[in-house]
């Protein structure tokens, strides 16, 4: 049984670059599932609300969408309640876009993108009146981060995101490693989406585990540590 003292350092599957096209667009919709079964969409939708408060339009950054769903539930949430929401996703993976875009109902208008989050972030904030970001979010994506990616990655939300930002990433707990992947099998989702599942709670975080690293990243007790049903740790800022 792996060790959980500290975050495990080994490289998940998927993030693999020579990975099959066909099998990355499986691993996609069954980790959509994966978020659906666990509510992972649940935290970042209530941080959005308390953010956006009583204004009628935003602006919101997704990095890492992956599928797209966390920014499908946004443009739902915004939609009900009749919020001009702008909403933009940026991922690494060049693949991602079109899985994404494939998945999206027309009339949820999210621009979906693929690159480095830094430059389209400071792309976008050069781009005259109203250029850039209110919020900027990722969700289980943390944990892919090198310690010097994630530190980065906090220095570039504290710096653009005008209203605030947020980070919905999991705890690294021993009964969630047991678990998932039993639920996995259960639902028959991709092996790799097991695997990796299970080390992908290996390499999180706990929560006396994050107000270091927001400390190394000059980021100050501005940022809130929350712990979230079911283990999830979410980190977040609000100005």
């Amino acid at each position: 049984m792996r060790a959980l003292d500290r975050p495990a350092q080994q490289q998940e599957q998927m993030d693999a670059a020579d990975l099959d096209p066909a099998t990355y667009a499986r691993i996609l919709t069954d980790l959509a599932q994966v978020n659906r079964w666990t509510f992972a969409a649940r935290p970042t939708l209530d941080f959005v609300a308390r953010a956006v408060k009583e204004r009628d339009r935003f602006s919101l950054l997704d990095v890492g969408f992956g599928d797209g769903d966390l920014l499908r539930a946004i443009a739902r949430w915004a939609r009900k309640r009749g919020i001009r929401a702008t909403l933009t996703g940026i991922d690494l993976n060049p693949r991602s876009a079109a899985i994404a875009a494939a998945a999206t109902p027309r009339h949820l208008p999210i621009d979906y993108r693929t690159g480095d989050y830094r430059a389209h972030v400071e792309a976008a904030e050069a781009d005259g009146q109203n250029g850039g970001f209110d919020l900027i979010v990722s969700s289980l994506v943390a944990h892919h981060m090198t310690p010097a990616e994630l530190h980065d990655f906090l220095r570039v939300m504290e710096e653009h995101a005008r209203i605030g930002w947020h980070i919905n990433d999991l705890h690294r707990h021993r009964f969630a490693h047991i678990g998932f992947p039993l639920l996995a099998r259960t639902m028959r989702w991709h092996r790799i989406v097991r695997e990796d599942g299970q080390l992908s709670i290996a390499r999180a975080f706990r929560p006396r585990e994050w107000p270091p690293v927001l400390a190394e990243a000059g980021i100050g007790t501005e940022a809130r540590v929350r712990r979230r049903f079911p283990f999830r740790i979410c980190v977040e800022r609000l100005r």
